[in-house]
């Protein structure tokens, strides 16, 4: 049940989202249901490829980030949705085996102008692996019921 509101944020906040391990089998399902590019579905041209092995979509990346980021804080906001992404960028690659952690930043806060009953929270997100290498970042903005 969503007890968060527009009101229980402020700029400078982070929440840490938690984490999720990827292994070969889920990114090779994920890529050949939604992009089946070699280097996320065929080890072999992976291995000749400039990344010298699979990896994982950056479209699953985000989708890892989104489930990080619902489990971890937006179940619990009365959001009413997202007007879009603004950035966003796949800084390094992931691999099989990597441990996925998220971090949600809120940068700005602001009443909506043109929906009064709605704020508007400026966010920035990003996913580091378990060696704390950024390999995602995004920013975006999210619509949030007021009090």
């Amino acid at each position: 049940m969503p007890d968060l509101y527009f009101e229980d944020f402020a700029a400078g906040e982070e929440f840490r989202l938690g984490s999720h391990t990827l292994d070969r089998d889920a990114i090779v399902d994920f890529a050949t249901r939604y992009d089946p590019q070699p280097i996320h579905v065929d080890e072999d041209a992976a291995q000749q490829s400039i990344y010298g092995g699979l990896i994982a979509s950056g479209w699953q990346t985000c989708t890892i980030y989104m489930r990080l980021l619902c489990d971890g804080i937006l179940l619990r906001v009365h959001s009413m949705g997202s007007p879009g992404i603004d950035e966003l960028r796949w800084l390094a690659p992931v691999r099989p085996g990597d441990t996925l952690s998220a971090l949600l930043r809120i940068d700005d806060v602001r009443a909506s102008r043109s929906k009064p009953e709605l704020g508007v929270l400026v966010t920035s997100g990003e996913i580091r692996n378990q060696n704390g290498d950024l390999v995602l970042t995004l920013k975006s903005a999210l619509m949030v019921r007021r009090r």
